[in-house]
């Protein structure tokens, strides 16, 4: 049974391919669409090259681009080939239904997919296309770097000639990060509509406004908004986390009761805490208002719910107090989770850190949460710290200030 294009996302970004054999990829892409064969051209100055394709015939051979083929092949969109086209006739290929499509970042092509005997939509096609345009760029990106590598192996460096092809290729590594970035927030950002479809669904079928649910649809309902829930929340740090390192995140300030994010956060990962049965409680030692970003600070908490729930045990529990003395406020998260081992503490919060742990293994996460978290307090010029044992739960514990410089005078 075919699937659709948003359950092979997660795959096509993370399939191992690299520029001899993208059998892999394609391999996936079957799942989708049908197609016999594909190959894959890279545009040079004045050709084209057969850079890869699953047949038996010979790569890495350019072809010179005529007035015709340049017509054929910088069409806007992908389109169905006739076996008199320009590009059939120089690979020698007849009697099967073909179709082009471009590979291409930001509208600027850099080359071309030729699908054998496809019969599948052409936007469909093109959406692959695009998707996996990245992962090519990257890939012939990444070659770019080991050449780069074997060249300061071999102190190549040291001469005029080598220095200048270093610089160029650091340039095109640093643009290729760059592509990736806006890629992964762009993808993110699409991933996330369609994730919100599915759990709001599936929150209206766990509500039984349309009939009742037998005891098995109910579970499987409730595995459908768990998963989409984790799914949204890694999608959303993804997403985050490339806002931050392109310094596009501001604070957008205003006065609220600390209670209302505490609240709604903990509505958002209520299937989650029920489907492990924990034992949620407060204690809010006054509902004062704070001035900060209402959106951030609801981020903050989810961050840390979430981790406490991701790491506390079947019927454990979860404890929010919220503190404040000395013009500051003070959050804490405590749960009686597997803890952290001292050692640990301040690496937690760094970049894409997942702790060596059979644990921690079995649960997923992009290592992306404390990171972010911890950037969003300190953008309100608050403090954020861990109180935690091996083996003895974990409580995080937030200070931020209540009002800042910038507060409106009241």
């Amino acid at each position: 049974m075919k699937k659709n294009l948003i359950e092979i996302i997660p795959q096509l970004l993370s399939t191992e391919i690299n520029s001899d054999d993208y059998k892999n990829i394609f391999n996936v892409i079957k799942d989708v669409i049908n197609f016999d064969n594909y190959y894959i051209f890279l545009l040079n100055f004045e050709s084209i090259e057969l850079k890869n394709t699953n047949k038996n015939i010979k790569k890495n051979v350019s072809y010179d681009i005529s007035e015709n083929l340049a017509r054929e092949l910088f069409k806007p969109e992908s389109s169905v080939l006739t076996n008199n086209s320009d590009i059939i006739q120089l690979l020698k290929l007849k009697g099967r239904k073909y179709v082009i499509s471009k590979l291409a970042i930001k509208n600027t092509i850099f080359g071309f997919i030729l699908w054998e005997n496809c019969t599948d939509n052409l936007e469909e096609i093109d959406a692959i296309t695009s998707i996996i345009s990245y992962r090519i760029k990257d890939i012939e990106l990444t070659n770019v770097f080991k050449i780069q590598q074997k060249a300061l192996k071999n102190a190549v460096e040291e001469t005029h000639s080598a220095y200048k092809t270093i610089k160029s290729q650091n340039k095109k590594i640093l643009a290729a990060d760059k592509v990736k970035n806006e890629f992964l927030a762009s993808v993110s950002h699409e991933l996330r509509t369609p994730l919100n479809a599915i759990i709001g669904f599936s929150d209206i079928l766990k509500a039984q406004v349309y009939g009742k649910l037998t005891k098995k649809q109910s579970e499987y309902i409730e595995d459908i908004q768990v998963s989409g829930i984790q799914l949204l929340g890694m999608v959303n740090e993804i997403l985050d986390i490339s806002k931050i390192e392109a310094n596009a995140i501001k604070l957008v300030k205003r006065y609220f009761e600390i209670s209302r994010p505490i609240i709604e956060a903990t509505n958002i990962l209520m299937p989650l805490i029920k489907n492990k049965k924990i034992n949620l409680t407060y204690e809010i030692q006054k509902d004062i208002d704070i001035y900060a970003d209402y959106q951030k600070i609801q981020q903050i908490l989810y961050n840390l719910i979430s981790n406490a729930i991701k790491y506390t045990p079947q019927k454990g529990s979860i404890k929010i107090t919220v503190t404040n003395t000395n013009k500051k406020i003070k959050i804490s998260v405590k749960d009686s989770g597997i803890g952290i081992d001292k050692a640990n503490h301040k690496k937690i919060f760094q970049k894409f850190v997942q702790l060596e742990d059979a644990f921690y293994k079995k649960e997923t996460s992009t290592g992306l949460g404390l990171t972010i978290t911890k950037k969003l307090v300190d953008m309100h010029g608050g403090k954020i710290k861990v109180e935690s044992e091996k083996g003895n739960g974990a409580n995080f514990i937030v200070t931020l200030p209540i009002e800042q410089s910038d507060a409106p005078q009241t």
